[in-house]
């Protein structure tokens, strides 16, 4: 790969997708660079790296956001790329800006894309313009009460009101009648003044029962864009998701080539130019509207490499490299089914609580079938100031109902000894008849005897 024009890449990340982005460039015969935390000094992207440097104390703040330290470490190191893997700076624009600026090939979507669709009322109004179905709500962010009554009374109750600069369930509030209007746009309001620093909403239809459908995408600099199937991501807990899957038990091979056609249509829009994720609600009558885009590879990407077998890190990194996708849409074909429990160090009967303590003893399954991405290693202490993922099993079988027993199973042979985690709430989920029969909507969880302090 002598002639390839990227020969070092800096993570601008930690934990499992850092690993798996070194991985994938070691394959591709390049040089990786680390940055991590004093809190992260032990952890194993440091030690796979080629090259490890300290960006600063623990906080994210002083550290993984800090994007003058990161761009200080590429120069540094000489790194020709930067990669931001998810979360953290991964869909800031600004950052993006800044890389390309200081001559580094950005391993992501050009910042005009993520910008545009990092706005979540600006992102609905460009995928309304380009035809892809949104749900009925305001056209751009709404200042005042009186102006979300209004279009509340025209579309007819429940509504959600939204943080436009909102993610995570953060800045998001059901009303229900128009006489708790005025209360929750307060609330929704000062909620996303604190996390997001920007206090603006907008106002959509709040779907009843609907699932949580996202299409896989992937775009190159000379304009071809292809989708890659849909991921089921109905499973979530406030918002935050819990399992995935592929395909969706839901969604037929006419409904795919639909839902799959209109978020690349969405994506050709805003001259969308690497991996990203065009997500859906999917209501009970089969009806399905634009949610929002995440402009960077997603923590569930696994599945959808699993049954179309393209490696979307290795893509990434091509297109970034200026080489055009190894895939046309007619040569994307989708094979068997594929699950993915997210493992966190939380307890799920005490409301999901974090469980930051060290690592006394760990096992990951095996067998055939079975792929796990993650930071962790006997011995390892969680550190207090990150997300809790410790990370992904994924498991492969030729049809939903194999995936499902070989997931029991792997569940079954995964032992993470210290702190709480969510594995026996996926094995409790893996043996519920509601689940294994796939009828289940973004309510299940609330719906489930077996979970405490829902």
């Amino acid at each position: 790969m002598s002639d390839f024009q990227i020969k070092k890449i800096l993570i601008a990340n930690r934990g499992e997708i850092a690993l798996r982005v070194i991985r994938a460039a070691k394959e591709l015969g390049i040089k990786t660079v680390a940055v991590y935390s004093v809190a992260d000094k032990d952890s194993l992207h440091v030690r796979f790296a080629d090259e490890a440097i300290c960006i600063g104390p623990p906080p994210s703040a002083e550290s993984y956001l800090n994007s003058t330290r990161i761009l200080a470490a590429a120069e540094i190191s000489g790194a020709d790329a930067i990669h931001p893997g998810y979360g953290f700076l991964s869909e800031n624009a600004d950052f993006a800006e800044q890389v390309i600026a200081s001559g580094i090939i950005w391993i992501g979507p050009n910042h005009h894309a993520i910008r545009q669709m990092g706005d979540k009322a600006l992102a609905k109004a460009t995928m309304k313009e380009a035809g892809v179905p949104v749900i009925p709500g305001s056209n751009g962010i709404v200042k005042e009460v009186y102006t979300a009554l209004q279009i509340a009374n025209e579309i007819g109750y429940p509504v959600i009101l939204k943080a436009t600069a909102g993610g995570g369930g953060r800045g998001m509030r059901i009303v229900r009648n128009a006489e708790s209007m005025e209360s929750i746009f307060g609330i929704a309001s000062a909620e996303a003044e604190s996390a997001f620093g920007c206090a603006d909403l907008y106002l959509e239809k709040y779907i009843e029962q609907p699932r949580h459908i996202e299409v896989q995408v992937i775009g190159d600099k000379y304009g071809n864009i292809i989708h890659l199937g849909e991921r089921e991501c109905t499973i979530q807990r406030r918002h935050q998701k819990l399992i995935e899957e592929t395909p969706s038990p839901v969604i037929t091979p006419e409904r795919r080539e639909i839902i799959g056609n209109a978020a690349v249509l969405g994506a050709k829009k805003v001259n969308y130019d690497s991996a990203g994720t065009m997500e859906f609600i999917y209501d009970p009558e089969g009806k399905f509207y634009f949610l929002e885009m995440n402009t960077r590879i997603q923590v569930e990407h696994p599945i959808t490499e699993q049954v179309t077998r393209i490696d979307l890190v290795k893509e990434q990194i091509r297109v970034a490299a200026g080489e055009k996708l190894s895939k046309t849409q007619d040569q994307v074909h989708m094979r068997g089914h594929c699950f993915e429990c997210r493992i966190n160090a939380e307890d799920p009967d005490r409301n999901f609580l974090p469980s930051p303590i060290p690592i006394t003893a760990l096992h990951f399954p095996g067998g055939p079938g079975v792929r796990i991405d993650s930071c962790a290693y006997d011995g390892y202490v969680i550190p207090p100031y990150y997300d809790s993922l410790l990370g992904k099993l994924i498991v492969f079988g030729i049809d939903r109902h194999e995936a499902i027993m070989r997931m029991r199973r792997a569940l079954e042979e995964m032992i993470v000894e210290g702190p709480k985690t969510t594995i026996p709430l996926h094995i409790k989920i893996f043996n519920d008849p509601v689940f294994v029969s796939g009828k289940f909507d973004t309510t299940y969880l609330e719906t489930v005897s077996f979970l405490k302090n829902k």
